[in-house]
């Protein structure tokens, strides 16, 4: 089966100059084929700041009212992923770049009210696994905006961990996948305030043990319980790095 690495970056690395060009190099470096996942949520809240359309947010994540959408819209599937991919075709990387509505990439659902509404958002339906291969064995770089839409002529407001990992589970029966998310820190952190106390491997048993402890809390858990469903689904690693270590083997490694 051949190798593919689908990586997730934030919004705060590939909307700033300096480390978008860091980025971008470490990218072009990873052999092999490779799949790119990105956010962009601080410049999509200074547009609209400053086209007078007030960001609401609910325990970090965004209500994207139809004025917001339009604007998370224009900033990920336009402004942040372009300069990306004009970037990789400067790395002479072949880059396509896609929100869910190309191709039909990635179809999701609008969330239901429960507690919040949420607005324009959506939980991912279905990943078209096929059509994302095909690209891949073209020689083809997908450049993934966290966009998708619900097959009604609606474009929905989708969280990027999560077009990730749904990414990685449709593509897992197709290749043996390393799913590799960055963040600022250099992997999950036995102390957070020591920047260099990175848990090596995190094993379910061991992610227990450290969430009774307290040493994993807050927004870890979520994001190390889709990597163990994405390891359930068939994807063979998860890695939780910085971005400036995606070429290199280094971070926290989450095993089944």
């Amino acid at each position: 089966m051949e190798k593919l690495t689908i990586i997730k970056v934030g919004g705060k690395i590939v909307e700033e100059a300096d480390t978008l060009a860091q980025l971008l190099a470490d990218f072009a470096q990873i052999p092999g084929l490779k799949l790119l996942v990105h956010g962009g949520g601080r410049s999509a809240t200074k547009l609209a700041e400053r086209l007078g359309i007030k960001s609401q947010m609910v325990n970090g994540r965004r209500i994207t009212d139809a004025e917001t959408l339009k604007v998370v819209t224009m900033v990920y599937g336009g402004l942040v992923n372009k300069t990306i991919v004009a970037g990789l075709q400067a790395k002479g990387i072949n880059a396509i770049g896609l929100t869910g509505a190309d191709l039909n990439i990635i179809r999701s659902v609008k969330r239901p009210v429960k507690d919040i509404d949420y607005g324009f958002v959506g939980d991912v339906e279905a990943v078209n696994g096929e059509t994302l291969s095909a690209l891949l064995h073209r020689g083809i770089v997908p450049v993934i905006a966290p966009l998708t839409h619900d097959g009604r002529g609606s474009m929905l407001n989708t969280n990027a961990d999560t077009i990730a990992g749904e990414t990685a589970k449709a593509l897992a029966g197709m290749f043996e996948v390393t799913l590799v998310y960055c963040f600022e820190k250099k992997g999950v952190l036995r102390d957070e305030n020591d920047d260099n106390s990175v848990i090596p491997v995190i094993t379910p048993d061991i992610f227990q043990k450290y969430v009774e402890e307290g040493i994993i809390q807050g927004g870890m858990i979520p994001k190390l319980e889709n990597s163990f469903s994405a390891l359930q689904a068939g994807v063979s690693q998860v890695v939780i790095t910085s971005a400036a270590a995606i070429a290199q083997a280094s971070g926290t490694i989450i095993k089944k």
